[in-house]
């Protein structure tokens, strides 16, 4: 599926499908348009001599270097060579992507300035697979992501190192060779592109709108993987109710009682107890709409800044037609050059922050689901202790809550860098946002997550090995084989979740390593494989 870079409506999901689909990308005309009159608006400003920020004069601290007409090609290529200075680890292949995309998207709003064969590098690029070796350290969020970007900005000018895809393998070339595999030819950087290459959010909104992909996808996951453990432990779904929910009215709160409610439909379990005497569940079980839905409307409100951000201009200065700006602080009768602060990753790193926050606590609620399938101090009567017949013999799911607790402590532990601020530039860029860590760490904090969501699925998998008929404690002691019992149906919805783990792994009897089924329970949750199939069972959309 095209994915069309207009300026104006790209979507996460469609960052999600360049980056990791590889959906080929394509700019409308009217973008292109907006770029040419962008770019004639910029030639009119050189033209005329005034003194303009990042045309021609030095930058940050250096803004009252003027450059001589003759330097100002120079200017920008120094500019990308001097502001390559990144660390740590390699941006991974789909990350190079989607900051690719979103540089793209933010120079095709029309206020950048730069040629349209700028646009068209960067297309092509995405579509034959050239991909820049980007430095993953060295953003602060303001001015945007400068280090990261000009790392990109490099192999436009034939600089630097990209990875070329060929039909069997990825080879890394330098930038002008990686370039002429694509047909294309290093451009020499004119007026104002170089800092409209490098001045903007597009790392940190391009791991942003993956990570809201994946932040949406791992809550509704835990909702089916807590649907399935309130049966298995024999938990009550009337806390799910509609009248709960409609009485305190979140949004989050009623999308994932819902979910619950048709999830467990039909459920032969949940009704062979719905009159007995215990009347509420453990916390973890009886709020999760409450703790579910709090984090579906943290993730709604990364989405919208999400959304927002990836089809803004966000370099400095920005291009205008002088009739719309109230303050023409230079340029011509033609155009207005005004400086700002778009690039400020403050509206991005604040939602990504609370968007830490509330995937460990739906790592949190996760672990503690799984703990009281596990625990012999607190599990239902039914269940043997850690899933497993023989125990003490065997440890069974035992350390799978370990490696659960182990990853929420993780994302406990992660710092939250928007409340951080180092003053660099002389000074002159006296407060920065820390977007891109914020970013990276949020990205951590879902994956860690989703790996929490998958062994509670693996778990109440197991449990349910345990469901049905009346098996006493001495029973279960005897016997080597978890209960075989088909008389209590799950819902139709987590009857299709306990499928789908069951034909990926197989029920716990002998001890076995556990990492390869972890990583297994992982990947359906990440891949979407689990959700994919749930949903075909109730024939209509998780919420």
């Amino acid at each position: 599926m095209t994915v069309e870079a207009g300026g104006e409506r790209l979507t996460p999901e469609d960052v999600a499908r360049v980056a990791r689909e590889d959906a080929p990308v394509v700019v409308p005309e009217a973008a292109r348009e907006r770029v040419r009159v962008a770019r004639e608006r910029v030639e009119a400003v050189v033209e005329s001599g005034e003194a303009v920020y990042g045309v021609n004069t030095g930058f940050g601290e250096l803004v009252d270097e003027r450059i001589p007409d003759e330097d100002i090609e120079r200017l920008q290529l120094n500019l990308v060579r001097s502001h390559a200075a990144g660390a740590g680890r390699e941006l991974a292949r789909e990350e190079v992507r989607a900051l690719l995309l979103g540089r793209l998207n933010a120079l095709v709003k029309g206020h950048s300035g730069v040629r349209e064969v700028v646009v068209d590098h960067l297309v092509t690029m995405l579509d034959e697979g050239v991909h820049p070796v980007v430095k993953s350290r060295g953003s602060l969020g303001a001015s945007g992501d400068l280090a990261p970007l000009a790392h990109l900005a490099l192999v436009l000018v034939g600089e630097g190192e990209a990875d070329v895809e060929t039909e069997s393998d990825t080879e890394r070339l330098p930038g002008d060779e990686a370039l002429a595999t694509a047909g294309l030819d290093p451009l020499t950087l004119r007026a104002k592109e170089g800092l409209a290459l490098i001045n903007g959010t597009q790392l940190t909104v391009g791991l942003a709108a993956l990570a809201v992909v994946d932040a949406e996808r791992a809550v509704r996951a835990a909702d089916v993987a807590g649907a399935l453990t309130t049966e298995v432990t024999m938990g009550t779904t009337a806390s799910s109710d509609d009248a709960i929910a409609a009485v305190r009215p979140h949004r989050g709160h009623a999308e994932s009682a819902r979910n619950v409610k048709r999830l467990t439909a039909d459920s032969e379990i949940v009704e062979s107890h719905r009159n007995c005497d215990r009347v509420q569940d453990a916390y973890s079980i009886r709020c999760l709409p409450q703790v579910h839905g709090a984090v579906r409307d943290a993730v709604r409100h990364l989405r919208e800044a999400v959304e927002v951000e990836l089809n803004s201009a966000t370099d400095n200065p920005l291009i205008f037609d002088a009739a719309d700006a109230d303050d023409r602080a230079s340029g011509t009768d033609e155009a207005a050059v005004l400086s700002g602060g778009n690039f400020h990753g403050d509206p991005l790193a604040l939602p990504l922050d609370y968007l830490t926050n509330a995937v460990t606590e739906l790592a949190a609620v996760c672990e503690r689901r799984v703990d009281r399938m596990v625990n012999p101090n607190v599990q239902e009567a039914h269940l043997p202790p850690f899933l497993t017949e023989k125990s003490g013999l065997r440890s069974g799911y035992m350390i799978a809550q370990y490696t659960a607790a182990a990853l929420v402590n993780e994302n406990r532990a992660t710092g939250r860098p928007s409340m951080d601020n180092t003053p660099v530039s002389g000074n002159q860029e006296d407060h920065v946002s820390m977007s891109a860590q914020s970013a990276f760490d949020a990205r951590r904090a879902v994956e860690n997550a989703v790996t929490v969501v998958g062994i509670e699925l693996l778990c109440g998998a197991q449990a349910a090995e345990f469901v049905g008929g009346e098996a006493t404690a001495s029973d279960r002691s005897s016997g080597d084989e978890p209960r075989d019992d088909d008389s209590l149906s799950h819902g139709v919805g987590t009857g299709a979740a306990y499928e789908a783990v069951r034909e990926a792994v197989a029920p716990l009897v002998e001890d076995r390593p556990l990492h390869e089924e972890i990583e297994t329970a992982d990947a359906l949750v990440a891949s979407g494989l689990l959700e994919e199939r749930v949903e075909s069972a109730l024939g209509e959309s998780l919420a």
